[in-house]
C-alpha cells in the first residue's frame, strides 16, 4: 500500500503519492469527489450572455448605420424604422433620469426635518444606564450600547471640546 497524503480545500482535493504523481479531483454540491470537468451553470449563462450581448450590439449598429440600399442588396428588406434607433435610447435615458430624480425626491420627502425629535430619538434609542457598577482593577467591562445625549454632544461641540460630567 502506498503512502498517500492529501491536501483538502473547499473546492478540490489534491493527492500526492510516492510515484510523484498528482491527481486532482473536484467536489460536487453533495461533497462527493469527481475527477471530470464540467462547467458550472453560472459560467455557461455568463458565456451565453456575453455572446448574446456582442451579437445584439453588432446587429443594432448595422441596422442603425448601414444605408438602406446596402441592406436591400444583401437581401434584408424587413426591419424596424430607423426612428427607433434614436427613440429607444433616448426614452431609456429619460426614464433613467426621471427614476433617479423620483428616488432622490422621495428620500427628501421621507427624511424628517432637522428640528424634529425623530432625528434624535426613535423606537431603538437607549438611554445609558448608570446602575452598572464598575469593578476596580485593570479590566473594565464594555458598557452596553446606548445613545449619547444631546446635552453631551452640544457640550462637546460648543465648550472647546471638554467632555461634560
Amino acid at each position: 500500500m502506498e503512502d498517500q497524503h492529501s491536501v483538502n480545500s473547499p473546492r478540490r482535493i489534491l493527492s500526492f503519492t510516492k510515484r510523484r504523481r498528482a491527481t486532482v479531483s473536484f467536489l460536487d454540491h453533495d461533497g462527493k469527489a469527481y475527477s471530470g470537468f464540467s462547467p458550472k451553470t453560472s459560467e455557461v449563462y455568463g458565456f451565453v450572455g456575453s455572446i448574446t450581448t456582442v451579437v445584439t450590439t453588432v446587429l443594432f449598429l448595422v441596422w442603425a448605420y448601414v444605408p438602406q440600399r446596402l441592406l436591400h442588396t444583401i437581401g434584408i428588406s424587413y426591419y424596424p424604422s430607423r426612428y427607433w434607433a434614436l427613440a429607444v435610447p433616448a426614452y431609456a435615458m429619460v426614464t433613467l433620469v426621471l427614476a433617479l430624480s423620483f428616488y432622490i425626491g422621495l428620500n427628501f420627502m421621507l427624511t424628517p426635518s432637522s428640528t424634529s425629535l425623530n432625528t434624535m430619538f426613535d423606537e431603538f434609542s437607549r438611554e445609558p444606564s448608570n446602575s452598572v457598577s464598575i469593578p476596580e482593577g485593570d479590566e473594565q467591562p464594555i458598557e452596553p450600547i446606548s445613545e449619547i445625549g444631546i446635552h453631551k454632544i452640544n457640550a462637546l461641540m460648543f465648550n472647546n471640546g471638554k467632555w461634560p460630567l
